[in-house]
């Protein structure tokens, strides 16, 4: 197919392109000219359309779909806490067919909003995967699974430490064979021989670390080590979170990973703050974003990407290009991951979003990319597409 006189944002530093002509063959970007031609090739005209691509969400738990706004006063480990929370409960106690209708509509939710790939820790083992396997059954989106075996260490474990036992390590394998690496629940409930045996899996590896004071101030009493320290021995690909992480720690994430993945609004939900991308970056940190627990915050990337925006600038008192922010959802996640997603670039795969340039809140569109940022919405949408196919709306 070709898309003609398309307006789009181009490339790995997103340049505005006002009219340009895109062909799209093999579920992949092929050809963008100021003029293509071409008899065979079906031909859509996108005259007032903004072509972006596809949004990645890198870090979420859309298992807890079910349990949206419970429990909103506890404190974080009595919610979300993977051996004791509310939410270790909910997935334990409700029938599985619940729990994958409530995944259906969070997946399309994303769907409907742009979102084109999300990254999802999956806890339950070989039959959590499943669960989400076939709840995703008819919806086209991309999603990159990270599963858990439902092993975690007590204190006295970890200071010990207290090696994975062998049938741990077995359940490990073949929990391996079906998803797409590994998502570890955090340091402080995996000692340093366990977080070695997950440094020697070949797929992606990644864990939350840093996420609250309460977390960070656990490592250093008991451990006496920073928790960001800790859970670089399972050489993670990325690390989630980081909230209270230090400038050592971001130092030390800058050269021993691929990037870090925030949760900005999550965060925010749990009265736990906020990242200080600011640090980050100056630490050389790349930066991807992550709506975590859809029980605690909905899974929408222009939400996520507005509020980082704007609270960001406020708490620092300094102007941040909405640029930046746009990336860390598509060119940076897409590296994160190491596929080629996230970009619209020749040879990329053809995930992207049609926007209504005369849509309500984005006309007059005088800087694209604040108007994305903060702007856009499911309302803006007039398809999404994956893979060169049509999966939401039309043009």
């Amino acid at each position: 197919m070709i898309l003609k006189n398309i307006s789009l944002l181009y490339g790995n530093n997103l340049r505005f392109i006002e009219s340009a002509d895109v062909k799209i063959s093999n579920k992949k970007f092929q050809m963008i000219n100021q003029k293509i031609i071409s008899a065979k090739e079906k031909i859509f005209d996108c005259r007032g359309l903004l072509l972006i691509p596809g949004l990645i969400n890198s870090h979420t738990h859309i298992g807890d779909s079910i349990g949206k706004d419970v429990s909103l006063d506890s404190n974080v480990d009595s919610r979300i806490h993977p051996v004791s929370g509310i939410k270790q409960k909910i997935l334990t106690e409700t029938p599985k067919k619940e729990l994958a209708k409530f995944i259906r509509k969070s997946a399309t939710s994303m769907l409907r909003k742009g979102t084109t790939t999300f990254v999802d820790f999956r806890e339950g083992g070989i039959e959590g995967i499943q669960l989400l396997k076939d709840a995703l059954k008819g919806n086209p989106i991309r999603s990159i699974i990270l599963g858990r075996i439902d092993y975690y260490q007590t204190k006295s474990d970890i200071q010990k430490n207290t090696s994975m036992p062998e049938f741990y390590k077995s359940e490990l394998k073949s929990l391996l064979r079906n998803c797409d690496g590994v998502g570890i629940s955090g340091p402080n409930e995996n000692s340093d021989s366990n977080l070695t045996t997950y440094s020697k899996i070949k797929k992606l590896r990644a864990i939350h670390a840093a996420e609250t004071t309460q977390s960070y101030s656990t490592s250093q009493k008991i451990f006496n080590s920073s928790e960001p320290t800790r859970a670089l021995l399972a050489k993670p690909t990325f690390l989630v979170h980081m909230t209270f992480a230090s400038k050592s720690d971001l130092r030390q994430a800058s050269k021993k990973t691929r990037g870090i993945v925030i949760c900005p609004r999550a965060n925010a939900a749990l009265a736990e703050g906020i990242p200080d991308i600011e640090l980050m970056e100056k630490m050389n940190c790349s930066l991807a974003i992550g709506t975590d627990n859809v029980m605690i915050n909905s899974p929408d990337l222009f939400r996520e990407m507005d509020y980082l925006w704007k609270v960001s600038m406020a708490l620092h008192k300094k102007r941040i290009d909405p640029k930046t922010i746009l990336k860390m959802t598509t060119i940076n996640a897409g590296k994160l991951l190491n596929q080629k997603i996230g970009s619209i670039k020749e040879g990329f795969l053809a995930d992207c979003i049609f926007l209504e340039k005369k849509s309500i809140d984005l006309d007059p569109l005088n800087n694209p990319h604040a108007a994305v940022v903060h702007r856009a919405s499911e309302n803006s949408i007039k398809a999404v597409m994956i893979g060169g196919e049509f999966v939401y709306g039309n043009v």
